[in-house]
């Protein structure tokens, strides 16, 4: 047998420990040519990472980069998902370590893979839910849940827990003026009612007001909760009207209770205060929570939204959900298009308002004992004025969409190590 020459040894112990010392950078600045999918990578990789050492979330740098000690599992998974990585050594990783020190930056570790549910009905709407369409293109596993597993105390058995079109006030979105004579609305509101019975309520609202007190108790006892579009209007209005009928009686069959409004109470409601509902049936707002009002014919722009700036070493938690590699971004509507910053409670934290105003907040955060909430007004950040009834949006063709970016940084929050979290 021939023997192995010493250099041949010596060039396979240097390999080995340049692979051993390098790590994986994954850029979150222009530079990376798939974004969306690089939170799927880095999800990934909180679970398959065969050295052991810590995956981190660079705040700031670089758009929000990660960094992953290097595998070839890594590399392989990256290629074949279409993310640009770029290997460094100790040195470059010391240069970027001076920089987070230096300037406002900062690194958070990256631990677990947070248990995704997304709230999914049964029926068959004639609209898409941009969480789902991201988490799916990016390759993040999640499991669906409907209303009588949330009620059998389901979502203990999850870390994050997203909403999206959904009526918690059991308005059917208040679609009665457009859409009473549609076959999908017919569907929905008859599938919906036999469901509501068929767990024992009288009535679809006062179903969907047990199910939005579950998901507050779930916030409460430490779940995350991300919502968009009509979720987090008609969330808090459920639970500030519980008890009381002010469903008009076109919709629901039943009386109003008069003078409903002074039943109302916002101690009971998670982010939103002192706001008026409206139960005119041939009215689509639904609160003057909704500062767009856009189905309305008086009021139908969105402007562009700014994301603000927070302090990464003291402001982690506002940091993480703002990473971006732009901080203007184009505006979206939806059934709630953005709140109106008079209604938000003091314990929320703004991340980003309109361009156009002030007083129109796109994006807020909120501790709420031992969980979290987040809201994003809009129905899809790729989709200006979604349709009812049109095409989903084909996230290849945005791949960098700085819109979608805001939704996989919530994905990816609960994967921080929490207990050493600055908010």
């Amino acid at each position: 047998m021939k023997k192995i020459s010493v250099s041949f040894i010596l060039i396979l112990f240097l390999i080995f420990k340049l692979s051993a010392n390098n790590n994986i950078l994954v850029p979150m600045d222009k530079k990376q040519t798939d974004h969306l999918k690089a939170y799927g990578l880095a999800y990934w990789a909180i679970g398959n990472n065969p050295t052991g050492n810590k995956i981190y979330w660079l705040l700031n740098y670089r758009g929000g980069s990660f960094l992953i000690p290097y595998s070839d599992e890594v590399i392989k998974k990256s290629r074949l998902m279409g993310v640009a990585t770029e290997i460094i050594n100790d040195r470059q990783l010391n240069e970027i370590e001076l920089l987070i020190q230096q300037e406002n930056m900062d690194k958070v570790e990256l631990e677990k893979q947070p248990k995704i549910a997304v709230y999914v009905p049964p029926t068959n709407n004639p609209w898409d839910d941009a969480v789902t369409l991201a988490l799916t293109y990016a390759e993040i596993p999640y499991d669906k849940i409907w209303d009588d597993k949330i009620l059998k105390d389901a979502l203990k058995d999850y870390d994050w827990l997203h909403l999206h079109h959904e009526d918690f006030t059991g308005q059917y979105d208040k679609f009665f003026r457009s859409f009473a004579n549609a076959p999908w609305y017919i569907n929905k509101v008859a599938e919906y009612t036999k469901f509501a019975a068929s767990l024992g309520f009288n009535s679809v609202r006062e179903q969907k007001c047990a199910v939005a007190k579950s998901i507050k108790n779930y916030v409460q006892n430490g779940g995350f909760l991300f919502a968009m579009c009509s979720a987090p209007e008609a969330l808090d209005i459920a639970l500030s009207l519980e008890g009381i009928d002010f469903i008009a009686q076109e919709i629901d069959g039943t009386p109003v209770t008069k003078n409903f409004m002074n039943f109302i109470d916002y101690s009971k409601t998670l982010a939103f205060e002192n706001f008026i509902v409206f139960n005119d049936p041939y009215y689509n707002p639904k609160s003057d929570i909704d500062f767009n009002k856009v189905n309305t014919p008086q009021r139908i722009e969105d402007n562009p939204f700014e994301l603000f700036e927070f302090s990464a070493k003291f402001d982690q938690v506002p940091t993480m959900l703002t990473q971006n590699h732009q901080t203007i971004i184009k505006g979206f509507l939806g059934l709630t298009t953005s709140f109106a910053k008079d209604k938000i409670k003091k314990e929320c934290i703004i991340l980003a308002t309109n361009t156009g105003g002030q007083n129109s907040v796109k994006y807020l955060h909120r501790k709420y004992g031992k969980g979290t909430l987040t809201y994003l007004g809009g129905h899809d950040p790729e989709d200006y004025a979604h349709q009812i009834g049109a095409e989903h949006t084909n996230l290849n063709l945005y791949k960098n969409s700085p819109g979608y970016r805001l939704i996989l940084n919530n994905v990816l929050f609960p994967a921080a190590k929490q207990k050493k979290l600055k908010t």
